[in-house]
């Protein structure tokens, strides 16, 4: 048999895709293995930062160097962005980006397989996508990157990339609790913001919905497979939904009560929102099901706290607004919801001044948790443009970096803090061999806080915790209430 490995860089949704990939690779008869020894790697990259970039270009030589017969091939942003700088690689075998990411999985095979070009050929961008025009006439509007000369050229992989998206969306196989006790399902694709720092509607295309009833069935696929949480997620996930030409109303609130109804699912969470598609219909639900079947958790990202960074970024919100709507979700899922939010730092132009209202802004509101990045300009955005224009001294972030992670590890403790002494719902999830030495489970609380569980439990229970303290690296410390310890104590993992 032959073996693969994907590995998997960026945000959530890029992860299902590589989940996606690697279910049909293992349904085409390959098998998992380690990139040190696989037949064929799967580099699933990111391109939102230029670390980013480095991060994958490191790891892709670092495999060549250990696994010289291995075909890597690679996916995600970074291939869509820049294909041929990728393709250039030493052991690079293809480059997939995400326009035809839904074709990976053959394109793949045909590789480890030992198929001809001629066979390659024929996932060519038009003969997949069955469109009319000619790989001649697309490559004269810059649709189709050089496809033909380079599966000719021995001294370059050969691309699928276009500007079409029309193989981007790749649907995943039946997520099923396993590796990932948690697991997330992408129903939403894309996204038509344009934000100057961001390169993803280069990269992944317009938004594009998966359709209510495809994401139903999953769901019933995932609770009838023993699953008890799930993970909703996508690259613009609010924007679910108004893509689709169906009758009635399509919104990620419709769908989410249509989950309730219909399923029997234990427990939904819900990944990064955009704080302007957290609507009213939405915000309602975490008052409804908030602490039971949705999980009070709502990363909300935020990027900067002043009025005028945010008009330069062309966020589609200002600060008030932001206030507004976090103010209605603790409203709605009460002091114990855990709200989290992307900021970032030194944004071309940054002011000591609108800093200072960024850390102002973080200091006033409940967050449980931030991710913080430096700004990092992406080419062919306006935010590039902005940043020869304006800089930010590198001294000048390095110091509010620090400034800010000091920040966001007080809010952490000040959150965490207050749940010591209390009872919380939690899934337990797998174990490292570290943890496990020391007699202790893994779990993650309904409100996304860590837990370091007393006693040895197997994955994707459902327990309820009562915290006993907060270790050093801001965990929570936890046992099982009395209520729960004979259920599980049948599951219990023996020592």
């Amino acid at each position: 048999m032959l073996s693969y490995s994907v590995e998997n860089f960026g945000c959530r949704a890029a992860r299902a895709d590589g989940e996606a990939v690697s279910d049909r690779l293992r349904a085409a008869g390959l098998y998992e293995g380690e990139p040190s020894a696989a037949e064929v790697v799967v580099v699933n990259t990111c391109s939102v930062t230029a670390e980013a970039d480095r991060a994958a270009r490191a790891f892709i030589r670092r495999t060549h160097r250990l696994n010289p017969a291995a075909r890597i091939v690679v996916t995600g942003c970074y291939a869509q962005r820049a294909p041929e700088e990728l393709a250039a690689l030493d052991g690079v075998a293809a480059v997939v980006g995400n326009s035809h990411k839904a074709l990976a999985p053959e394109i793949i095979l045909g590789l480890v397989q030992g198929r001809t070009d001629e066979t390659l050929k024929g996932h060519g961008f038009s003969r997949a996508a069955g469109a009319p025009e000619t790989d001649a006439a697309l490559a004269a509007e810059g649709k189709l990157v050089n496809l033909e000369s380079l599966l000719s050229s021995p001294a370059q992989a050969p691309i699928w990339a276009d500007d079409r998206f029309a193989h981007s969306f790749l649907e995943e196989a039946q997520v099923v609790p396993g590796v990932q006790t948690r697991p997330n399902l992408k129903i939403q694709e894309g996204c038509g913001n344009r934000c100057t720092f961001c390169v993803i509607p280069q990269t992944r295309g317009p938004s594009k919905s998966l359709p209510a009833a495809s994401v139903l069935r999953q769901v019933e696929g995932f609770v009838a497979a023993g699953g008890n949480e799930l993970v909703l997620s996508g690259i613009n996930l609010g924007r679910w939904g108004r893509d689709l030409e169906c009758t009635g109303r399509q919104t990620l609130a419709v769908l989410v009560r249509e989950i309730f109804t219909r399923t029997s699912l234990n427990r939904l969470r819900l990944s990064s929102i955009e704080p302007m598609d957290w609507d009213a219909e939405l915000i309602g639900l975490m008052a409804e099901f908030g602490g039971t079947r949705l999980a009070r958790h709502a990363h909300l990202p935020l990027q900067s706290g002043s009025d005028a960074v945010l008009r330069r970024m062309h966020r589609r919100y200002r600060p008030w607004h932001y206030i507004e709507k976090v103010k209605a979700l603790v409203q709605a899922g009460g002091a114990e919801l855990t709200l989290g939010a992307d900021v970032m730092v030194g944004f071309p132009g940054e002011s000591e001044a609108e800093f200072e209202e960024t850390m102002a802004l973080v200091r006033a509101l409940p967050f449980g948790y931030l991710h913080l990045f430096p700004f990092s300009p992406r080419p062919a955005t306006p935010g590039w443009e902005l940043h020869v224009a304006r800089p930010v001294p590198a001294e000048a972030v390095a110091k509010r970096m620090a400034a800010l992670r000091a920040l966001a590890v007080e809010k952490s403790n000040t959150h965490r803090g207050c749940f010591v002494g209390r009872e919380l719902e939690a899934i337990t999830l797998h174990t490292t061999g570290e943890l496990e030495a020391r007699g202790r489970s893994a779990a993650l609380t309904e409100n996304f806080l860590p837990v370091e569980l007393e006693g040895r439990l197997e994955a994707n229970r459902l327990v309820r915790v009562r915290v006993t303290g907060l270790n050093a690296e801001g965990t929570l410390e936890a046992a099982m209430t009395d209520a729960v310890q004979a259920q599980y104590a049948a599951t219990a993992i023996s020592v």
